[in-house]
């Protein structure tokens, strides 16, 4: 397989070139949260603006046309990403309006609707998830009373399966996962639990906001029926994200936003909607946004998920090997690289997460830490915080050693004085 040539990678963001904290050059190891921009996207944006700003889907001038074009070429790029169908392809503002889209949706449902939900059904999640895939379920639950239930996580970071049959039942309605752990790394195993979901008729949601990035997602092979995932953390704009569903779901549920440029006919006393995507993509879109995640796209699709991918898995299985040699480090989460991706968290006996982080951030590496909007698997794990590292393509092993390295000297700095 090829590799990447990091140095040709990093001099594409403009940003990876600067100077933090008495002239430390920057490590970056939080794409986690968010990913930097390469100077394509950035181009991709401004040229939006500065030559055919116009609001796309209205107007029949020059610059509506160049709008309407470059926002659904945009959607076309997307689709094509992840194997879907170009009108099953919904921009929203970030993963989490997708997900909380999906939720809203169902609790608006009329009987008789396969998104009905009510007392006695049951919504599946797992330990896991990030707040923006817990919380709306939550929040569904608490509205209509259905019955919220989890997979446990095993000791080594895994999702607990022993249960599956039970857990996923004739009364469950939704199971909602996510496909990466943003904590722990781990990568989730699929195909049986997609498999039992759709033998109890229930709907499968994917949060696929550590995966699409990184490895190649094809959301027909995967036979789930909705994913969501934001542009920021894959090279994209900030105030972007996708809803990918199934055509024949999206066009039967109900939409989350109303207004402008959704509707089919307008009367003053009803209306009647659009079919899927427009359905969903009120008002004025999110079009400059969308282009530079259509940039984006083409940025990693140029390179090749399967190398991402590879050269990530190198730099993890490095990272841990690094950070198991220091005294006092735990690793959360699996310390195999078997359904792993390219995400460490770890934490050291005697050092606050936040202490670890504002040390290695004065030599100019940044990391994430705290609860990292997963506080059910903190409690799991029984700590109130980690830190942790997590790479992408733009990262090399000099990246690595420099972490390790950092961390021991943090430790010396914090446990041996």
């Amino acid at each position: 397989m090829a590799s990447l040539d990091i140095s040709s990678i990093k001099r594409d963001f403009p940003i990876l070139s600067r100077k933090i904290r008495e002239n430390n050059r920057l490590v970056y190891l939080d794409s986690g949260a968010t990913s930097q921009k390469p100077n394509s996207v950035l181009d991709a944006e401004r040229d939006f603006y500065t030559q055919h700003n116009a609001a796309a889907h209205r107007g029949a001038h020059q610059l509506a046309e160049e709008a309407t074009e470059l926002y659904e070429g945009a959607r076309e790029k997307v689709a094509s990403f992840i194997g879907a169908d170009v009108d099953e392809v919904i921009f929203t503002k970030s993963a989490t309006e997708s997900i909380n889209a999906i939720a809203y949706s169902m609790g608006n449902a009329q009987s008789g609707s396969r998104f009905h939900i009510s007392r006695g059904d049951r919504i599946v999640v797992s330990e896991m998830e990030h707040h923006a895939n817990l919380i709306p379920w939550q929040e569904l639950a608490r509205r209509t009373g259905a019955e919220l239930v989890w997979f446990k996580v095993t000791d080594d970071g895994r999702l607990d399966l022993t249960n599956l049959s039970e857990l996923i039942n004739s009364r469950t309605k939704i199971v909602a996962l996510t496909h990466q752990s943003n904590v722990l790394g781990t990568i989730n195993p699929l195909e049986d639990i997609v498999k039992r979901t759709h033998e109890v008729g229930a709907l499968f949601v994917l949060d696929a906001c550590q995966s699409v990035p990184h490895y190649k997602v094809n959301v027909k092979s995967l036979d789930i029926d909705f994913i969501a995932f934001s542009g920021h953390k894959m090279l994209g704009p900030t105030g972007v994200g996708i809803l990918w569903g199934r055509k024949e779901l999206l066009d039967e549920m109900p939409p989350f936003l109303t207004g402008g440029s959704m509707i089919e006919t307008v009367t003053m006393e009803s209306a009647t909607y659009l079919d899927a995507p427009k359905r969903f993509e009120a008002g004025v879109p999110n079009m400059a946004q969308a282009v530079g995640l259509g940039a984006a796209v083409d940025y990693l699709s140029a390179i090749g998920l399967d190398v991402i991918h590879s050269h990530e898995t190198e730099l993890t299985r490095a990272a841990i090997s690094g950070l198991r040699t220091i005294a006092g480090l735990t690793i959360i989460g699996p310390t195999d690289m078997t359904l792993r991706g390219g995400v460490v968290s770890f934490a050291i006996e005697g050092i606050h997460p936040h202490d670890l982080g504002q040390a290695l951030d004065s030599y100019g590496i940044a990391v994430r830490t705290g609860h990292h909007c997963a506080w059910p698997l903190m409690r799991r794990f029984k700590t109130v915080a980690t830190t942790r590292a997590s790479f992408y393509l733009y990262n090399d092993l000099d990246d690595v050693n420099a972490l390790v390295d950092g961390v021991e000297r943090a430790r010396k700095y914090f446990v041996e004085r």
